[in-house]
């Protein structure tokens, strides 16, 4: 790698339940796009490359959704890592322009989904070639298949073992619900802005087993998009006052040790995240104790208190504690998920990762409005695909 890459200019569109617009994916990729293009002060033309992230749309759907920006014949790779592929569409972004390939990248995300619980791959025809077979096959071994949502089913088995093993409640589970929702009142871009109490989270229905649905990420429609740049294009461009730097970041995927447990905390990812966090703090000089405000992949409430291990936040089997004692809330230690995470603010697939990078963007400007972090200088993004990719960045002012 040659030189350093900035995000300087972002974009999302607010992210919604599924068919409650009438839109198609390219009209929300038009919009995130056009702001990520706007914020940093360029038109589409200047733009290189474009890698697009997304899931659920077929093949060369990026190209689609690009053409609704400009027609100018830039490169389009279309980016598919489940749950990790806006991030992984930004790694790509800074990877073109680290390795001095290219001065300006668009890294593009988006999904239309449908209602209802995701599948995730489990609930196929011929379950034998799921890319998950192997992660479901482990848990059912251990935990059988019930006629739930098989990916609240592993998240939920691996809370089970989580209290079983470490004394974790329900009500700690919970208070993860609770803090994201009440961080989304604040957030125009959140699919949901209602506050609730630990109560009334426990209250809700029960999706599998402890968790409720209100511990639960929806399936959601929306876009999101960064601008990646070189410190050349920023200098160019007058961008320095707006551009945040991508310190580190790296990727993992599953290793043996994802597997030989036969654990459900393994199986959806607490090593390939650990090991993502190792390679980004090397490669950025910077540990957990340098980081203001997170946002992490908090697909379920089990899999916050997970990351929070992962990332070196606490000890294993601390996470609980951390959360219930507001750690990881306005006042305390780090505030993680300011934007609500993807309980309350959403998660359609493919624009997760890149709207955790707007989100510390303007956490890190100064511009997040009432959900800022009071002084913030380091962030820090994890995103997380089942099957299984990790991907952890820290970006700096």
């Amino acid at each position: 790698m040659t030189g350093k890459a900035y995000i300087v200019g972002v974009g999302m569109t607010k992210f919604e339940k599924p068919e409650s617009r009438d839109w198609q994916y390219w009209d929300m990729a038009k919009e995130a796009g056009g702001k990520a293009l706007a914020d940093a002060g360029i038109g589409y033309e200047t733009v290189e490359q474009v890698p697009v992230g997304y899931c659920n749309q077929a093949s060369t759907a990026g190209q689609r959704a690009a053409y609704e920006l400009g027609l100018t014949g830039a490169p389009v790779y279309n980016v598919n890592n489940n749950c990790a592929t806006g991030a992984t569409a930004l790694m790509m972004a800074r990877q073109f322009v680290e390795a001095g390939v290219n001065d300006c990248v668009l890294a593009l995300g988006f999904e239309k989904m449908q209602r209802g619980a995701l599948g995730g791959g489990a609930d196929s025809k011929d379950f034998a070639t799921s890319p998950v077979a192997r992660h479901y096959g482990l848990m059912a071994q251990t935990h059988g298949f019930e006629m739930t949502p098989p990916t609240a089913q592993i998240f939920g088995n691996a809370a089970r073992e989580h209290m079983d093993r470490y004394g974790t409640t329900v009500e700690q589970l919970a208070a993860v619900g609770a803090k994201n929702h009440r961080h989304s009142a604040h957030n125009p871009n959140a699919q949901f802005q209602d506050v609730y109490t630990v109560g009334e989270i426990l209250e809700s229905r029960t999706v599998h087993r402890p968790l409720t649905k209100l511990q639960c990420s929806p399936t959601s429609d929306g876009s999101a998009a960064a601008v990646v740049a070189s410190e050349r294009f920023v200098r160019a461009h007058g961008l320095q006052e707006q551009a945040v730097e991508i310190a580190g970041q790296a990727m993992t995927t599953d290793t043996e040790e994802s597997f030989a447990s036969g654990s459900c905390i393994d199986v959806v990812g607490k090593p390939v995240s650990r090991a993502a966090a190792r390679l980004a703090y090397e490669a950025s000089g910077l540990g957990i104790e340098d980081v203001d405000v997170i946002e992490l992949h908090d697909c379920f409430s089990v899999n916050e208190l997970l990351t929070y291990e992962a990332l070196g936040m606490c000890g294993d089997g601390e996470s609980g504690k951390l959360a219930a004692d507001g750690a990881t809330t306005y006042g305390g230690r780090w505030v993680v998920n300011p934007s609500g995470g993807l309980i309350s603010k959403g998660h359609p697939l493919g624009a997760t990762g890149l709207a955790q990078a707007a989100e510390l963007v303007w956490q890190l400007r100064g511009t997040a409005g009432e959900r800022q972090v009071a002084g913030a200088r380091t962030g820090l993004a994890h995103n997380i695909g089942l099957g299984g990719a990790a991907v952890v960045t820290l970006l700096r002012k």
